[in-house]
């Protein structure tokens, strides 16, 4: 740590906490409450109910859960290989600003926008994808593999060349000094544009609501609807349910994180 006296470390935690508190805890903590509480009158809830919790759990919402899970696995895995190949291909070419920008315009429009286009584009043969789970991946795909491009873009200008030139004057192919070089080099950023891509997956309402079909309906639908009427307590313990899940999704991507940084 920069700062070695005690009492500015003291400084340092107490104005770190004076931050997070109010920015970061206290949304989630105000969640928590809700989904817990009878009722909410005054400045902090009144009673408390697992009767939320129960209907979290109930077999709608763990359909929710489940079409969560799946859509954030498949459209992560398509960004991580699409980003991961676009980057590769880019590095050190010419049209690498052009590539770029190109993976950064899903990110510089709203996600409306995003989900009108794919609505417009895929509404009509000989691409009929309209009313299937599909163009729900394929808009989440979209959304999230700019942040896995860049991701490991940065990862690849990070690389000493040294050990693909090791490999190369040794005799392997360019093939294997992917496969056996590069991509285990670039493993601990994979694995964080993976979760990256995955949380976000998992939070996105703007352009799913606009394409889902009615029995591929992710879990934060499930929680618009449910606060859009009225029953905010019940959409509280949804919202948990979710970030519970995603936490502990991005855990276990962690922990192979740390396991191919220690590699």
């Amino acid at each position: 740590m920069l700062v070695h006296s005690r009492r500015a470390r003291r400084a340092v935690h107490a104005a770190f906490l004076a931050l997070f508190l109010p920015v970061f805890a206290l949304p989630f903590l105000v969640v928590l409450a809700a989904s817990l509480a009878t009722r909410w009158s005054g400045v902090l809830p009144a009673g408390a109910t697992l009767e939320h919790y129960r209907a979290a759990t109930d077999a709608d919402a763990l359909d929710a859960l489940t079409t969560s899970l799946l859509t954030a696995l498949a459209a992560s895995a398509a960004a991580l290989v699409t980003g991961t190949w676009a980057a590769l291909a880019a590095k050190g070419s010419r049209a690498r600003r052009v590539i770029d920008l190109l993976f950064m315009l899903p990110v510089a429009v709203p996600s409306v926008v995003i989900g009108l286009s794919l609505l417009v584009a895929f509404s009509k043969p000989p691409l009929l994808l309209n009313g299937t789970p599909t163009i729900v991946v394929l808009a989440h795909a979209v959304l999230v593999t700019s942040f896995a491009h860049q991701a490991v873009s940065a990862a690849l200008d990070r690389l000493d060349p040294a050990y693909e030139q090791a490999a190369a004057s040794l005799g392997a192919s360019p093939l294997r000094v992917l496969l056996r070089v590069r991509l285990p080099l670039l493993l601990p950023s994979l694995s964080a544009a993976a979760g990256l891509c995955f949380a976000l997956s998992m939070g996105e309402l703007s352009a799913t609501i606009m394409l889902y079909p009615p029995d591929w309906a992710p879990l934060p639908v499930k929680i618009f609807a449910a606060t859009d009427r009225g029953a905010l307590f019940s959409g509280a313990a949804l919202a948990v349910v979710l970030m519970a899940t995603t936490f502990l999704a991005l855990l276990a991507v962690s922990r192979i994180r740390t396991r191919a940084v220690h590699r």
